[in-house]
């Protein structure tokens, strides 16, 4: 019993990476000071052969830490999948690569997770470039379409939560990210915490317009997983009902031209345009009427609570 893990702290590492030796001393003194018995798990998302010679290294000097080195890429999300399903403690510990808040902050957040289930790190003061503030607000702001919770950062990878969570939900693709709005909505607490900001996180970076797009793409996703996930029809039919009602009202007013006002219909563009509307519409509201019929069949198997606690 005394040899039992308590936390398990998983770092997957990407495109992105600080000198992973500085790194790994920095991270290992803030864990070594939650008097917690833990195990470091690095999950590398492709042939990152500096890396990996690096924390070969590590281990030969006694570092006990555990190496995993996927085929190809994945993703992030699909290495923070791996470290969770290779971790044994009953709380996890995922930290980025590089270093977004400092090391001593650790022990605080894990403090916390006494009345949580899932604590985040908030970066705070930001003490990185305006341009990364600014996007980091316009992106935190956008998110924050669940009233319940308030997230400042939801671009820090610098969270701890029960080991409950992460088998509950399933993240995929750039989800990730979403972790703590995706616990929220299944019935976790979870909490931010403000956290300093590391000296390394203040550089300014530069990402692709694609980046953006995925982006936006991405809290387009969230916010029907979290919202609509077993109530499509809610959705749909809002937009379809909104585009039928305008089809509608646009075929109306054409034939209301042509009744009264003698209005020929003959190269009539809105007349086109009105009767797309109108098909459109149906077509919108089918898809989720389909929806609904699909969440009905398999409702049972669906599950989307936590339980907190039960007294027998």
């Amino acid at each position: 019993m005394e040899n039992t893990v308590e936390l398990s702290v998983i770092i997957p590492v990407t495109d992105r990476y600080d000198p992973i030796r500085e790194v790994y001393r920095e991270y290992k003194e803030g864990i070594d000071a939650s008097k917690l018995r833990s195990e470091i798990i690095y999950v590398l998302d492709g042939p990152f052969q500096e890396v990996f010679r690096e924390l070969t290294q590590l281990r030969e000097e006694g570092e006990k830490i555990r190496i995993i080195t996927l085929a190809k890429r994945f993703g992030e999300a699909t290495a923070l999948t791996v470290g969770f399903n290779h971790s044994t403690a009953n709380i996890l510990l995922t930290l980025p690569a590089y270093q977004q808040v400092q090391a001593s902050e650790i022990p605080k957040l894990l403090s916390a997770l006494n009345e949580h289930d899932m604590v985040l790190a908030r970066r705070w003061p930001r003490i990185d470039s305006r341009l990364n503030q600014i996007r980091s607000t316009v992106f935190n702001t956008l998110l924050r379409f669940d009233r319940d919770l308030s997230i400042h950062d939801a671009g820090c990878n610098v969270r701890v939560f029960k080991r409950r969570v992460a088998d509950e939900i399933h993240i995929y693709g750039d989800l990730h990210t979403f972790l703590p709005l995706m616990a929220h909505r299944h019935g976790f607490k979870v909490t931010e915490l403000s956290a300093i900001q590391s000296p390394r996180d203040r550089l300014r970076r530069s990402y692709p317009t694609t980046n953006y797009f995925n982006k936006i793409l991405d809290i387009l996703t969230i916010f029907f997983l979290t919202k609509f996930t077993k109530k499509p029809l809610r959705f749909f039919g809002l937009i379809g009902a909104t585009t039928l009602a305008l089809g509608l009202a646009s075929t109306l007013y054409v034939v209301v031209e042509r009744l009264f006002f003698d209005v020929s219909l003959a190269n009539r563009p809105a007349l086109l345009l009105s009767s797309l509307l109108v098909v459109l519409g149906i077509q919108i509201f089918a898809i989720g009427l389909i929806g609904e019929i699909v969440i009905f069949t398999h409702a049972r198997d669906l599950r989307e609570y936590t339980v907190d606690k039960i007294i027998n």
